[in-house]
């Protein structure tokens, strides 16, 4: 190979990946083994003691999610990742190192309600707390952050509405105050949207969605940038010595791959929240296509939602790849090559038409997923959003008059013709 850097559907395909060395097998192969054999006594007590990188047992390190690793970290730019169960799984353990018992995080209010279930209720059984805020209003996001403040959380492209996010201006108010900044990147994807590169410390993703693509795997992954200072003084998980390693330091020991290490001889050992390798295999493959899919995905969202903005059953459609979205001009700097294929419309006839014309799609498959191949659609107040309250719904982007869609790879005009009778459908 020459000095060239490989472009980004090169290292979707090959980052990662490497022959076999035993088969020479080109495709990464499932290595479907709980544990590993030992060289001899000090070999395992190398690995045992971070004095050595291997494999050791699969809740920690497995070699088809260890390339995985590799190749997640690769498209992000990042130094480090670690792969786990879920992307529910993901936010947690980017939390674990970070938080502690009074200790809270500054999070966007626009998120997946999945995710504000999560912060505003589960993590309360940790002592930790969460204090949801409207990113947009940059002097409420500042005034948010106090002395407890671990970490500034964000979906650089929320779900379910596509609101874009100013990524480079929480990432700011985060170097300001000592903290990581924390960016979901699930329905960007790495391919539209580079959250390190706009000052992210973390990224995190649901596997689950675009980069394995055809709703078989679920999956959880944490990129750590290695550009943030853990020696601070507001992270002693990261910084002090650690008892269960005789007293080491992990940003003194490991630097840059600090928070990597820490999530998984600490995180994957304690929380155990693993990823098997057969998943791993799958989201393999399905990188491999990442960027020719997100292509498509993009360019049906956008004939799509301009159909859907002429109709006159629709109030509003909100994907920030048209013209009309406020959010518009933010695309074209935060996620140049596209607005993925996840927004929301609102229909004029309210909430009974929306459950009407869900029961009236064909084509499109009411599931509560998205990022497949298929196009999917889901009423969110009624599932996704059902634990909020309407404030919170509609703060979210998933008032009860909305609809939220994640465009798929079928021909655009077959898409439109199945929305096009069910909305017949549902003002019957």
């Amino acid at each position: 190979m020459t000095d060239r850097t490989p472009g980004f559907d090169t290292l979707q395909i090959h980052a990662g990946a490497r022959p076999d060395p035993a088969t020479g097998a080109r495709q990464t192969p499932i290595y479907q083994s709980t544990a590993y054999v030992f060289r001899d006594a000090d070999h395992a007590a190398a690995l045992f003691n971070l004095q050595e990188v291997g494999y050791i047992y699969s809740r920690l390190t497995n070699p088809t999610v260890a390339a995985l690793q590799e190749r997640m970290a690769t498209l992000e730019g990042g130094a480090g990742a670690v792969c786990c169960s879920s992307g529910h799984a993901a936010q947690i353990m980017a939390l674990f190192p970070l938080m502690g018992p009074g200790l809270n995080i500054v999070t966007s209010n626009r998120l997946y309600g999945g995710t504000v279930t999560q912060f505003s209720q589960t993590i309360k059984r940790f002592g930790w707390s969460a204090k949801f805020v409207d990113t947009e209003d940059l002097d409420a996001v500042e005034a948010a952050i106090d002395d407890n403040t671990r970490a500034l959380f964000c979906e650089a492209i929320a779900n379910p509405g596509g609101y874009i996010t100013d990524l480079d201006a929480l990432a700011a108010i985060a170097d300001r105050h000592g903290i990581p900044l924390i960016v979901d990147n699930t329905t960007a994807t790495p391919y539209l949207c580079r959250p390190i590169e706009h000052g992210a410390t973390l990224v995190v993703h649901s596997l689950t969605k675009y980069l394995t693509g055809n709703g078989t795997v679920t999956g959880g992954a944490i990129i750590d940038s290695g550009k943030f200072n853990w020696s601070n003084g507001k992270f002693p998980s990261l910084s002090e010595p650690e008892p269960a390693y005789h007293g080491l330091k992990f940003h003194e020991t490991f630097g840059p791959l600090a928070f990597t290490f820490h999530s998984i001889a600490i995180g994957l050992r304690d929380l155990g929240m693993t990823l098997n390798a057969q998943a791993a295999h799958y989201t393999l493959m399905g990188i491999e296509t990442l960027s020719l899919r997100m292509e498509r995905h993009c360019a049906n969202a956008v004939k799509v939602a301009e159909w859907l903005e002429k109709d006159p059953r629709v109030a509003y459609v909100t994907y920030a790849g048209l013209p009309s979205s406020p959010y518009y001009s933010r695309m074209s700097r935060i996620c140049p090559k596209g607005a993925s294929s996840l927004f929301t419309f609102s229909l004029k006839a309210g909430y009974e038409a929306c459950v009407k014309l869900i029961d009236s799609v064909e084509l499109l498959s009411h599931v509560a997923n998205l990022g497949d191949t298929r196009s999917l659609i889901i009423h969110s107040a009624s599932t996704t959003h059902r634990q909020l309250t309407e404030a919170q719904q509609i703060a979210a982007g998933a008032a009860p008059d909305v609809v939220r869609l994640s465009i798929g790879l079928e021909n655009a005009d077959d898409i439109i013709a199945d929305l096009d009778q069910a909305l017949t459908k549902a003002g019957a």
